[in-house]
């Protein structure tokens, strides 16, 4: 008999009116997060969406965990390395699929509009910035 991850033992379904976006203590206040499936803190699969509203930026950054980021609105920039450069960036349009490996250094601007973004992995989830300074959760 399969095993199910917790909440996945029977059929639903998550709209997009439904899902509760609140503020996460390491982006920028602007920002959003809303938890899809899943719990985030626990070592197990998870899926959240992140909104970051128009000419907002996530300055470099790190993620311990493997990361699949499915673009849903708006046009995602994302671009590698460890100092924000424009040049570096590159533009994704819904439905572009994005696989980030775990500890590669990358930024994000929502450089011509908002943008939604839904990242599915295994928590727990963690964001560390490249510069101790641009973190939100140091001010």
């Amino acid at each position: 008999m399969p095993t199910h991850q917790p909440g996945q033992e029977v059929f639903r379904s998550v709209l997009p009116q439904d899902l509760d976006w609140q503020p996460f203590p390491a982006f920028p206040p602007t920002a959003r997060l809303a938890v899809v499936v899943g719990n985030p803190s626990e070592p197990a699969p998870y899926v959240v969406r992140v909104k970051l509203p128009s000419g907002e930026r996530l300055m470099p950054h790190r993620h311990t965990e493997d990361r699949v980021y499915v673009v849903v609105s708006g046009v995602f920039y994302i671009g590698l390395g460890d100092t924000f450069d424009e040049e570096k960036l590159r533009a994704y349009p819904p439905g572009a699929v994005i696989v980030l490996p775990g500890g590669t250094p990358h930024f994000h601007w929502a450089k011509s509009g908002q943008y939604v973004t839904q990242v599915t992995a295994i928590g727990p989830i963690s964001l560390e910035y490249v510069d101790p300074a641009d973190d939100p959760r140091a001010a």
